[in-house]
């Protein structure tokens, strides 16, 4: 079973003239994007994700600000990763219960294995380790 970690991606620049990174199938990438969505705006007390998917695979990153992503996997496992680089994500396979939370003006960037389908989704904790626990 996959498990999550984080991916580094280059920064490439210096900073007087600033940084591009760049994320390409033939790269660090482990899946063919197929839908990139972003969050802002989200308050420092609200905790978002509280899911996992049977099939989706993502990479969450912060492309601004700092956020707090919380994993568990099915055995019990729980990683917390410090996203607060925008050359960092992290890889969430599928099967995998996560939530993020926020500093204020934080930027979420997610990039995922496959377009949006609410039948992917496990929403309900309890089913969750129903399921895969």
């Amino acid at each position: 079973m996959k498990k999550p970690y984080l991916i580094e991606f280059d920064g490439i620049g210096a900073p007087e003239i600033g940084f591009i990174s760049v994320a390409e199938s033939s790269g660090a990438l482990p899946f063919e994007v197929q839908r990139i969505f972003w969050t802002y705006g989200t308050p420092e007390s609200i905790v978002r994700g509280r899911h996992a998917h049977y099939q989706t695979e993502q990479i969450i990153i912060a492309v601004a600000g700092r956020i707090l992503v919380t994993t568990e996997q099915a055995n019990g496992t729980i990683e917390v990763f410090v996203l607060e680089k925008p050359s960092q994500g992290v890889y969430v396979p599928p099967n995998v219960w996560h939530t993020m939370q926020y500093s204020k003006g934080a930027v979420q960037m997610v990039l995922a294995s496959t377009a949006y389908q609410e039948a992917d989704y496990i929403r309900d904790y309890a089913e969750f380790k129903s399921i895969w626990g």
